[in-house]
C-alpha cells in the first residue's frame, strides 16, 4: 500500500514574528489528528526555516531519536551536555534523547537556514542520551538509527536517475528537492509517502532531486 501526502497538506506551525516557519507531517504540538499520529517509528517529519538569528530556544526532550538533515545554511546545536555543533547541508546529525536531554537550536547564521528535522520512537525508553554527526555523508549510504529500528538513505539523483525503494515492512519517503515518480504518482518538494509492504518498487527522478527514505522493520 502507498499512501501519499502532499506539502500543502502540511500542518503550518511556527511563529513568523520570530521568524520560523514551520511544516509538519504529523500530528504536532497544538495540532491533532488521531489518524495521522505516527507511521512505524516515525512520529514526526518536520520542515524548518528559520531567518537569520532566529532559533528554538533551549528546550527538553526524552526517549525520541532526534535526527536532523540540513537542506540550506548552517543549524547551530547546543545541549545540556554542553556539547556546541554547527551543522551544515549533507549533515547527518542524530540525537538520542534516551532518559532526558535539553537542547537549542539557532540559525546563528547571515542566511536563511532550512532544514528537515525526523522524530523516532524508540523501541526501549530511557538509557543515557548520545550525539552523533556525520559530515557530508555520501549518496545512498545507509545510516542506522538501531534503537528505533530504522536506516536512513539519502539519494542524490540526475534526472532521469533511477534508485531502488528498500524492501522493507515500512520505508518512509520524503521529497527534499526536485521533482520524482513512485509507482504512479508524482511527487513534488515536500511530498511524502508511506509505503507497507511494498516490494520491488523503484523512484525514477525527472529533475535534478533529492530524497529521505527511512527503511523501517515495522509500519
Amino acid at each position: 500500500m502507498i499512501s501519499v501526502r502532499r506539502a500543502r497538506e502540511r500542518y503550518r506551525g511556527g511563529d513568523a514574528a520570530a521568524g520560523i516557519e514551520s511544516l509538519h507531517a504529523f500530528s504536532f504540538g497544538g495540532f491533532y489528528d488521531p489518524d495521522n499520529l505516527r507511521f512505524g517509528p516515525v512520529l514526526a517529519c518536520n520542515e524548518e526555516r528559520l531567518a537569520p538569528g532566529a532559533g528554538f530556544d533551549e528546550h527538553p526532550h526524552s526517549h525520541t531519536e532526534i535526527v536532523t538533515w540540513v537542506v540550506e545554511g548552517e543549524l547551530t546545536h547546543r545541549d545540556s551536555t554542553g556539547r556546541a555543533t554547527v551543522v551544515r547541508a549533507g549533515d547527518v546529525q542524530h540525537l538520542s534523547s534516551a532518559g532526558g536531554v535539553r537542547h537549542e537550536e539557532r540559525n546563528d547564521g547571515t542566511v536563511p537556514l532550512v532544514f528537515v528535522q525526523m522524530w523516532l520512537a524508540p523501541r526501549q525508553p530511557g538509557g543515557t542520551p548520545s550525539y552523533e554527526i556525520v559530515r557530508g555523508i555520501a549518496d545512498s549510504t545507509p545510516y542506522a538509527v538501531l534503537a528505533a529500528g530504522a536506516m536512513l538513505y539519502v539519494r542524490r539523483l540526475a534526472p532521469g536517475e533511477r534508485t531502488a525503494v528498500p524492501d522493507a515492512p515500512g520505508v518512509y519517503v520524503h521529497v527534499v528537492r526536485g521533482e520524482v515518480t513512485l509507482s504512479s504518482e508524482h511527487l513534488f518538494p515536500g511530498d511524502s509517502a508511506r509505503l507497507t509492504s511494498e516490494t520491488a518498487l523503484d523512484l525514477v527522478a525527472t529533475t535534478r532531486a533529492e530524497v529521505l527514505f527511512w527503511e523501517l522493520n515495522e509500519a
